[in-house]
């Protein structure tokens, strides 16, 4: 017979939680619900009846009145209950279970391993069951059993807990050690240094490290990035200075494409290999050109990814007869691959001091679709009439095959186009003289119509930033950029003719387009060429960035009624999609798209253009901070003041072309814009973008 005591009293052994865990107790004295307890340490305290644990016995002597001997009866039977309990598989019990309660007391689970438990036995197993909170749960007097989702779900969220627990307990003093390392109070110590955590805390930590700096503001781990950087300054780039200090990220790691998931490199596209193969077998059945015009292309000495060429001719009525080609990667193309997928989560091409991130595998990007020389290349073609007035007529877009007859540099094409009236210069350029000629005529034509219409067309140009490897860092210098503005005007004027026509085409046929649009009233006085500072300040103050839209809509800068880019599909994915819009519809008479698919698509690909756009913007600027920092705060800088209030002066530094802002109060009672300054720099923290006027002076 059982030794368990429904209504415990004098006498009685009984257990009741204390500090989440089960304690023994023998029971000297009940009256009214209230008991006074002694304890196994000879103390004694009071309880409530109701704090007891549903397993109470056995009753011993009510005579006994010996401490002693009551600790001696306690301590035999918590000896032999932990015994007892070392003992029980209490997952097996969960199993049993299964199916059978779905709640029980402590005495059903003790009866399928005994068929007579004991008080002992029971308390024991009620122990067992109260510690496995993975599988029970205790609302007195039962247990609940868990099912097997349950108990799934809860077994994962412990895991995660004890991980957690044990990063805490290893990462905190370890980030701490990792961020006197990059505040330079020490040296990262060596690999065996007992600072090290153990290999699979490292990695765990790593992983965390990459997460947060790729994004800061996910939710994922927040509470342990709470418990490891808690003490460390809060931050916005803490995990990439932790992770820089490491040295698991080289010093002045690009976060930046980290952020936007977009993968570095080239070797993305080793996946992809099989389809890529395919595009080049496809275009390799290709024999012959279709449209046998000695096509020219005006690019950078380093361009690889061409992708626009041009041929003018001059016609006996006094026209001139333009023909633009661009490279048509959709001729191949298989939308909705994995090819393509990938393509379409990089967005756009990056160009950047350090490197250059093609958005297509460069086998074809910058070799097999690249408007190559003497190569037969696919090809969207644009031909059309231009009058002396700069009006467009006889338009005619087609897809065909090209064999471009050169690839010029700017550098090439400025000096043929400054000795036309000249003696000749000898360059491989030359040859194309006339083309050259023509097509600068067609360009200042197209580029007076647009400002006439409000095009506002700002000349800033960018300095090259040179990137050198020196004593283990980098160090940073700022070239004046390629000076060949009239070759340069030439390209962009063809190519802004282009677009436009081609969203005008597409309004004609019906067909949908992502047009680039910024519906902005400009004043009239803002049309033209600006080149001072602050008058340009002052305009890009009156406009709105430009958008991707279905809808077209005016773009107020370029002065035109619509804008659909189609000039670069080898390096942005929106002209990609134009361009197989229209190629679709000369070859199919429908467009690949609606409309309405057009618009969800557009939904991902702004994200992921915006994305890629903050590494293309930001970066740049983070080495040019960086070489103003690395030329100390005692140089000199030769600025112009752009705007100003009662409290800031913001100067332009044209040559290296940055935005400081200053304390007015530096710049004197009689600062205004276009004042040419010199201003001192300092404080400069390129990773925080962070740079002060230190000092300025009259120009």
């Amino acid at each position: 017979m059982s030794d368990l005591v429904q209504y415990p009293g004098t006498g009685c052994i009984v257990e009741y939680m204390e500090g989440n865990s089960p304690q023994i107790a023998w029971v000297m004295e009940e009256q009214g619900g209230r008991l006074r307890l002694l304890l196994p340490n000879r103390r004694e305290t009071r309880l409530n009846a109701g704090r007891l644990l549903p397993w109470a016995g056995p009753r011993t002597s009510v005579t006994s009145s010996s401490k002693e001997e009551v600790v001696q009866i306690l301590e035999t039977h918590r000896i032999k209950r932990e015994s007892l309990l070392g003992t029980l598989d209490v997952h097996e019990l969960w199993e049993m279970a299964q199916g059978e309660v779905e709640r029980a007391p402590a005495i059903w689970f003790a009866e399928l391993s005994s068929a007579e438990p004991d008080a002992d036995t029971v308390a024991a197993h009620g122990r067992a069951l109260l510690a496995c909170k993975s599988h029970f749960k205790f609302q007195s007097p039962d247990f609940e059993v868990f099912t097997e989702e349950v108990v799934a779900k809860r077994c994962q969220e412990q895991e995660s807990a004890k991980e957690r627990e044990a990063l805490h307990q290893g990462g905190a003093e370890f980030f701490r050690m990792l961020w006197d390392v990059a505040c330079r109070k020490r040296q990262l110590p060596p690999a065996d240094a007992r600072e090290w955590p153990a290999a699979e805390l490292q990695e765990r930590l790593k992983t965390l490290l990459l997460q947060r700096i790729a994004d800061p503001e996910s939710h994922d781990e927040t509470m342990l990035w709470a418990l490891l950087s808690k003490g460390l300054p809060d931050v916005q780039h803490l995990p990439l200075q932790l992770a820089e200090a490491w040295g698991i990220v080289p010093p002045h790691y690009n976060f930046w494409l980290d952020r936007a998931e977009y993968l570095a490199g080239d070797d993305w596209a080793v996946e992809h290999a099989a389809q890529v193969d395919a595009i080049i077998t496809r275009l390799s059945e290709q024999k012959e050109a279709e449209c046998l015009l000695p096509f020219i292309s005006i690019d950078s000495a380093a361009t690889r990814d061409v992708d626009d060429a041009f041929h003018v001719a001059a016609l006996e009525n006094g026209t001139t007869r333009l023909t633009l080609a661009f490279a048509c990667p959709a001729f191949y193309w298989d939308f909705g691959s994995e090819l393509d997928k990938a393509v379409f989560r990089r967005g756009t091409s990056i160009y950047l001091p350090e490197a250059t991130h093609h958005m297509m595998p460069e086998r074809l990007g910058a070799d097999v679709l690249s408007l190559l020389a003497h190569q037969i290349r696919p090809a969207l073609c644009l031909q059309c009439d231009v009058d002396a007035a700069g009006e467009i007529s006889n338009i005619e877009f087609r897809a065909t095959h090209v064999r471009l007859a050169a690839n010029l540099t700017y550098s090439d094409c400025e000096a043929v186009l400054e000795s036309a009236e000249k003696e000749p210069v000898a360059n491989p350029a030359a040859s194309y003289q006339e083309q050259l000629v023509l097509g600068e005529k067609v360009a200042l034509l197209r580029q007076q119509a647009r400002i006439a219409a409000g095009a506002v067309i700002m000349e800033r140009p960018d300095p090259v930033v040179r990137l050198e490897e020196r004593d283990g860092d980098v160090q940073v210098t700022l070239e004046a950029g390629e000076s060949a503005p009239r070759a340069q005007m030439l390209v962009a004027e063809l190519m802004i003719l282009a677009s436009a026509q081609a969203a005008l085409w597409a309004e004609e046929h019906g067909v949908a387009m992502l047009h680039r649009v910024q519906d902005v009233a400009v004043p009239k006085e803002y049309a033209g060429i600006w080149h001072e500072p602050h008058r340009m300040a002052r305009i890009m103050r009156a406009l709105i960035p430009s958008t991707l839209d279905v809808q077209a809509k005016p773009h107020a800068a370029l002065g035109l009624k619509r804008y659909a880019p189609v000039t670069s599909p080898l390096r942005r994915y929106t002209d990609l999609v134009n361009v197989a819009q229209m190629v679709s519809y000369l070859e199919k008479g429908s467009a690949r798209l609606s409309q309405e698919e057009l618009t969800a698509l557009l939904v991902m690909l702004s994200r992921r253009l915006d994305a890629a756009g903050q590494a293309q913007r930001f970066r740049p600027r983070y080495w040019k901070l960086l070489y103003v920092r690395q030329q100390g705060d005692k140089a000199w800088w030769e600025a112009v003041i752009t705007e100003e209030n009662d409290v800031l002066v913001t100067v332009s530094l044209p040559a290296e072309q940055l935005f400081v802002r200053g304390r007015r109060r530096l710049f004197g009672e009689r600062a205004c814009p276009g004042q040419p300054v010199r201003v001192r720099l300092g404080k400069v923290n390129p990773l925080y973008n962070e740079i002060v006027i230190l000092e300025v002076q009259d120009a």
